[in-house]
């Protein structure tokens, strides 16, 4: 018979340890900043304000979140997939991710409600300017024929989605360790009020945008 007293053990995201990513972020000085981030105070500020002429410092945009999202609807049948999945996020932002779950039952795709689907992880500060950082400058580039990311992925106000196809363009994955290689989306939360200025912010940070 099981103890009152006993409490109930909390899941937290999925109950698994990866290898080199645990629950807590490394410990850093209040004053440190990755070298994107020092860009954008530095020089990105500035020719945000020449280009839109901005009167008050606080209407200048500025990055606010990163989130990263994997869905996995083979998670289903091949649970390992999602431990996999879980594993590549993690060592990927550099923080535990949670697992995402279905919000309601879909008798066709034989889906309950409550399901494991997927996993997401929300970057800020500086998890979130040394993310951007990795991706701008190693992970985009090392995409099979790359030739630069859509300029037109805006949601109209400011955001911007990107969808990588295969995680191996992130140096952190060891393709020995995967039985499939998932993909993820990547969604930049910015306070710019339009898309353009938003655009002008992720290419003054260095996004490689297509030319056309």
């Amino acid at each position: 018979m099981a103890n009152p007293q006993q409490k109930k053990k909390v899941e937290r995201g999925f109950p698994y340890k990866f290898r080199s990513v645990m629950d807590e972020s490394p410990a850093r000085s209040d004053n440190y900043k990755c070298e994107l981030q020092q860009k954008y105070e530095s020089t990105v500020r500035e020719a945000l304000v020449e280009e839109f002429s901005y009167k008050n410092p606080l209407e200048v945009p500025r990055v606010t979140k990163v989130t990263l999202n994997i869905g996995l609807g083979e998670a289903l049948k091949t649970p390992k997939l999602l431990e996999q999945a879980f594993e590549s996020m993690g060592l990927i932002a550099g923080q535990r991710p949670v697992v995402t779950r279905a919000k309601k039952s879909i008798a066709g795709f034989k889906v309950r409600e409550g399901m494991k689907l997927g996993c997401m992880v929300t970057l800020r500060r500086h998890n979130m300017w040394e993310f951007l950082d990795r991706l701008f400058t190693i992970a985009l580039p090392r995409t099979r024929d790359f030739r630069g990311v859509s300029r037109r992925a805006f949601d109209g106000r400011g955001n911007y989605t990107l969808g990588v196809r295969e995680l191996l363009i992130f140096p952190e994955i060891d393709i020995e360790r995967l039985d499939k290689v998932p993909g993820m989306n990547i969604c930049i939360h910015t306070t710019a009020k339009t898309d353009d200025e938003g655009r002008a912010l992720l290419a003054q940070l260095g996004m490689p945008f297509r030319a056309n």
